[in-house]
């Protein structure tokens, strides 16, 4: 459904062209909320009336969202605020003997509601001892542990999650965190490394202490650029596999 605005008037800055200051006073309106994610943004027509420029501007302004990944334009319908992504499988980085494709489950093992150590609190650009929540989830296939994952919260985006069953919660978190808290991951930045598993690390994912594991550290982006969550993935490391395809 179309969204009416109100009218906001352009507000240039030196030596920025006036493009790339109507998308940022198009980004602003949407980081704060009056288009959420799925929502149509209202016409070209109407919105460049609206900040007083002419239509060609407008387009070159919301060519640059398009770009960032902000809005997407849907043939014969029109610009929309992306949903946000789902969460790009951390399976794409492992491949592992199950004899089928199902979808991978989860198990919360942990939750703890704590003050968030200095490195925690620097990914999350928090203060140090600020309130974070510490999820440690197992992912399954076949029935079998395949990841173990450490996820750290910001507590005053997702208190929320603090209270509740965690057995009733969605296989898939970032649609979860978008309904029940109204966060939504806009990106992610992965990072791969190498390790070995610590006997706790290890008794989660049924192999022995030591055991040779690769790291997936996930810092992940709401739409106004804050990092939402923190995460460190690990997997045997026999079972690493990931394709780069160069062109």
């Amino acid at each position: 459904m179309q969204i009416t605005s109100t009218i906001v008037p352009l507000h240039t800055t030196p030596g920025v062209s006036r493009y790339a200051s109507l998308a940022a006073a198009l980004r602003a309106r949407v980081v704060s909320g009056e288009w959420p994610p799925g929502t149509a943004l209202p016409a070209e027509s109407l919105l460049a009336s609206e900040h007083q420029v002419a239509l060609g501007t407008m387009r070159r302004a919301l060519e640059l969202l398009v770009a960032e990944g902000l809005v997407e334009r849907l043939q014969g319908r029109g610009t929309f605020v992306r949903q946000g992504i789902a969460g790009a499988s951390m399976l794409r980085f492992f491949r592992f003997d199950t004899g089928s494709n199902e979808i991978p489950r989860s198990r919360i093992v942990s939750r703890q509601r704590m003050a968030a150590p200095a490195g925690v609190a620097r990914r999350l650009g928090l203060a140090t001892g600020e309130a974070v929540l510490r999820l440690l989830r197992v992912r399954l296939l076949a029935h079998r542990p395949c990841l173990l994952e450490e996820i750290w919260l910001p507590l005053d985006l997702f208190a929320p999650l603090v209270e509740g069953n965690t057995s009733e919660w969605d296989d898939l978190l970032y649609p979860m965190f978008a309904r029940r808290c109204g966060v939504h991951v806009h990106r992610a930045v992965d990072e791969i490394g190498f390790g070995v598993l610590t006997a706790a690390q290890a008794t989660h994912l049924e192999l022995a202490a030591g055991h040779p594991c690769v790291q997936v550290q996930r810092a992940a982006h709401d739409l106004g650029g804050r990092c939402v969550e923190w995460r460190t993935t690990r997997g045997d490391a026999n079972a690493f596999h990931y394709t780069v395809t160069i062109t």
